[in-house]
């Protein structure tokens, strides 16, 4: 047989593979010979163990009818590879009935090395699921794997989701109607339209202004027994939502869930082409995680809360084992969280009464950048209007009880204290706007170790709770003062992305450390570089997204980044973050133990230690830019 390597790449999609990756596939290939004709994998019952690369002879495969008669038949012949879409897409069974030529030999990789290799590579992840969306436009290719693949145990059901845009599914109709027509008509168009929102109309630009819903015409107009003569802009739901047709389904609902809305727009070239109903989503979704935030959303008790946010180690391992990537569990973890600290906070305000002031509850850190994990906890602060001096110690006291409050609430719920500190209930983290703006400038004014550590916090600062123009204004006021020379600011955020050197020896081997009697290394702070010099970059380019991906975008836009290095550092921080949202959900769930950040590598595959080796390597390339581009603060 020729040289390994040489056969992995001319096959797809091993050609998509680094080459140092392809080395160290050669040595995990077990040799096959098949010295005679036999039937090799029946469809739906063998689970296969790995997947098979034939090099010379042929697998001929079929469906096997109710009669058993052969149904769409096709050869896999030398250079190609079968089983990929079995074991990602039908619970490891094989898809189709498999007989083996007489004479064939093949290549067999471990399923868990094609799994690991699924998670760090995405084109070779998406060359399986392109392949199988494609057949299953065959309506009897479908037939035959609807039978056998029960939507709520299959892999496609994640992946539909998380790979599906918003332009491959039908958007509503858009009707609307003046905002000065009468209420009572607008319920009629409503009615005679059939559909639960109505869009309202300026009567002089034609621009739909905002909405009217089902439920304003109930809680609004019946309930208060308003005229409905009165124009319906009277009661006009705002603000208005919308994406672009080309974003995928996944973010649509993340959105809706984020703003609370209902119904969002659909959008191209600035121009509304439909709108899309929350309802009408998740229904079509029903095996979704997004059921499930929905549930969280209608809960009703604390205790209920509690145990809805128990049940995520479970919902993160389900989308992990589907493929689905790190950065999407990332924002269905923080979706969750937001959900259940919103539904709390008003628990709380509905115990304790109306504020005394306008305020904003905002969360920092790894929530604020909706890069939660399961080991998470509570890190939020809030800013209220500055009041007259004769009401601020009121104004002081009722948000230190509020804040209060809300953290031994989510504490008890399961998102525990900070050990840090940062949290609301901590008087040094609830404050004016003005003394907020107060600490933004010494913090960058009198910068050392220690206040850039607090900024890095509260630059990943995002809203969640109360007037969002308040947290506005603060970034307002930051945009004024990050255009200051800031040389000394900036010295020491670079310097604090260089604090953790990638744990790679001389002879590239993996550093480590003793934990609890095994040799590990901490996931966390092997990330930490990444998240640290991103915010440095979209510090220095007053970028005010919040989320590492984002940033990265934008930089990328600025042209800070060309989008090789990009896609290099993208793929370096979810994978870390796929491998560690893994190991904390498998603590939890398989351990009953508390999930922690350490990793022992001799518990990973071949594939996987290549590729974080490389990944360290990419982690250290960056650290040595950071040096040189600011070289004259450092």
């Amino acid at each position: 047989m020729e040289d390994r390597l040489a056969i992995l790449r001319r096959v797809a999609p091993f050609n998509l593979l680094p080459p140092e990756v392809l080395n160290g596939l050669t040595g995990l290939l077990q040799e096959v010979h098949h010295s005679r004709e036999q039937l090799l994998y029946q469809q739906d019952a063998t689970k296969l163990r790995h997947l098979d690369i034939v090099v010379e002879g042929a697998y001929d495969t079929f469906f096997l009818d109710s009669q058993q008669l052969k149904r769409l038949p096709e050869e896999y012949g030398p250079g190609t590879c079968y089983g990929g879409m079995s074991i990602l897409l039908n619970r490891k069974r094989s898809l189709r009935t498999v007989v083996v030529r007489k004479g064939t030999r093949v290549l067999q990789l471990p399923r868990r090395d094609f799994r690991a290799l699924c998670l760090a590579y995405e084109p070779f992840f998406h060359y399986f699921t392109a392949r199988y969306g494609e057949r299953m436009l065959n309506e009897e290719y479908a037939n035959f794997v609807k039978a056998v693949a029960p939507p709520e145990q299959n892999f496609l059901v994640a992946d539909q989701l998380f790979s599906r845009r918003i332009n491959t599914i039908e958007v509503r109709e858009l009707v609307t109607c003046p905002a000065q027509l009468p209420i009572f008509e607008a319920a009629r168009r409503m009615a005679a339209a059939k559909v639960s929102c109505l869009f309202l109309t300026d009567e002089h630009t034609e621009e739909i202004m905002g909405y009217c819903t089902d439920i304003t015409l109930r809680d609004t107009v019946v309930a208060q027994c308003l005229d409905a003569r009165l124009p319906v802009a009277e009661v006009v739901a705002t603000p208005l939502v919308s994406i672009n047709r080309s974003a995928f389904v996944y973010e649509a609902i993340l959105r809706m869930f984020q703003t609370k809305t209902r119904y969002l727009l659909v959008e191209e070239n600035g121009r509304y082409l439909g709108f899309l109903s929350r309802n009408k989503l998740l229904s079509d979704l029903a095996q979704s995680p997004f059921m499930f935030i929905q549930a969280v959303k209608l809960a009703q008790s604390t205790r209920e809360l509690k145990r809805r946010w128990e049940m995520v180690p479970d919902i993160v391992n389900q989308l992990l084992s589907r493929g689905v990537k790190a950065d999407i569990v990332n924002q269905v973890i923080t979706t969750v969280a937001d959900t259940v600290a919103r539904k709390v906070i008003e628990n709380v305000l509905a115990d304790i009464g109306e504020p005394p002031a306008r305020f904003v509850f905002m969360v920092l850190g790894s929530e604020g950048r909706q890069e939660q994990t399961l080991l998470t906890d509570q890190d939020n602060a809030i800013i209220y209007e500055d009041k007259a001096n004769e009401q601020r110690e009121l104004v002081r006291a009722y948000f230190l009880r509020f804040a209060t409050a809300v953290s031994d609430e989510l504490d008890h719920i399961g998102l525990h204290f900070c050990t840090g500190g940062f949290m609301a209930k901590n008087p040094k983290w609830t404050h004016s706007l003005s003394h907020w703006k107060r600490n933004y400038q010494q913090w960058m004014s009198e910068s050392n170790p220690e206040t850039v550590m607090q900024f890095a916090t509260f630059f990943d600062c995002r809203y969640l709770y109360g007037e969002e123009s308040l947290m506005q204004e603060l970034q307002g006021f930051l945009h004024q003062e990050l255009a200051q020379p800031l040389d000394r600011f900036l010295f020491y955020m670079a310097k604090n992305a260089l604090q953790y050197e990638p744990p790679l020896t001389f002879f590239r081997n993996i550093r480590t450390f003793e934990q609890a009697g095994q040799q590990v290394f901490d996931l966390k702070k092997a990330m930490a570089p990444i998240v640290d010099l991103v915010r440095v970059y979209a510090l220095r380019y007053q970028i005010f997204q919040t989320n590492t991906g984002e940033r990265l975008a934008r930089l990328r836009e600025l042209g800070v980044f060309k989008d090789k290095e990009v896609q290099e550092l993208l793929q370096a921080y979810y994978y870390l973050m796929g491998m560690r949202l893994q190991k904390q959900a498998r603590q939890i769930i398989q351990d009953h133990t508390a999930p922690t950040n350490y990793l022992d590598p001799r518990t990973l595959t071949q594939v996987e230690q290549v590729t974080l080796k490389e990944i360290f390597k990419i982690i250290g390339d960056f650290q040595l830019k950071i040096k040189v581009s600011f070289a004259k603060t450092l």
